[in-house]
């Protein structure tokens, strides 16, 4: 008897729906490759607005004294939870963000719907228009008075804090467990998000907020975040730009790892139902 594929894979909806997703982003990125950019900057933008918000919150429970200690602790919760809400943003924006991306393009290559070399093209794409997206809001923050002394200070020692990983082997190693954890968080966001089970908006969205929440309120890694952090730290204060490139490298290897390998390609292989005709051929 030949069992029931459906429920041998009960992630071919998942895998289908992520198809369909990566064969519209890549004609997009060759027909439209424009408009494709501008879509991938409004994620940059939105990125590093609700970052700005993030800090925003921390200096500002930070600054309410506490017999002695400050609020800080709770508003790193709250910033995160205020966080979280980015990726809903650009998901219900239709805007092109490079972690979720390298889900969707490890498991197009996998089944062949798309080469290595365009695949590439797509995610180097995506990350150029995340960053010229965090470059133009850099740069409007800079004639204004929006970044608080109090945030911009919460966002220095960040960056502080990230720099210092890329100074030693040891760091380097933490920045890349940090970059893998977070974009698997990110990327099993996305697969609640297309694997069908999930009909409501509602449930999708905080899906999206808790996945960020744990990694901003844990300090994970993103490539992109981390890439509009320094930007406009970079305008406001001033930054190494070595060290800030090391961790962005650094950062996007994790992230493919996470994202690419240990959700896109693991879940592309377990829902391949061409292994079920592989071994009804072989009996």
């Amino acid at each position: 008897m030949t069992p029931d594929a459906s429920k041998l894979f009960p992630g071919r909806f998942f895998i289908d729906s992520v198809l369909d997703a990566a064969d519209t982003k890549i004609a997009m990125s060759r027909s439209i490759t424009i408009q494709y950019l501008q879509r991938a900057a409004m994620a940059g933008i939105l990125i590093g607005l609700f970052y700005g918000v993030y800090y925003a919150v921390v200096a500002t429970f930070g600054a309410i004294p506490a017999g002695g200690a400050t609020w800080e602790g709770l508003g790193r919760f709250l910033g995160a939870l205020v966080f979280g809400w980015a990726l809903v943003f650009i998901y219900f924006t239709k805007s092109e963000l490079l972690t979720s991306n390298m889900m969707l393009t490890s498991i197009a290559v996998y089944y062949k719907r798309v080469r290595v070399r365009r695949a590439a093209a797509l995610l180097g794409l995506c990350f150029a228009g995340n960053f010229l997206g965090g470059l133009a809001l850099a740069l409007l923050l800079s004639f204004s008075t929006l970044p608080s002394a109090s945030a911009l200070e919460q966002m220095v020692h960040s960056v502080d804090i990230k720099l210092g990983y890329v100074t030693s082997l040891s760091g380097m190693g933490d920045l890349l467990v940090r970059a893998i954890l977070c974009n698997l968080l990110i990327n099993v966001a996305m697969l609640l998000v297309y694997n069908g089970f999930i009909k409501d908006a509602i449930t999708m969205a905080l899906a999206m907020v808790m996945s960020v929440f744990i990694f901003a309120f844990t300090g994970l890694e993103h490539s992109v975040a981390n890439t509009v952090l320094f930007t406009i730290v970079g305008f406001e204060h001033g930054i190494d730009v070595g060290l800030a490139a090391g961790n962005v490298a650094i950062a996007l290897v994790g992230n493919f790892i996470g994202g690419g390998f240990l959700i896109g390609v693991y879940y592309a292989y377990i829902n391949d139902h061409r292994r079920l005709h592989a071994a009804d051929a072989v009996v």
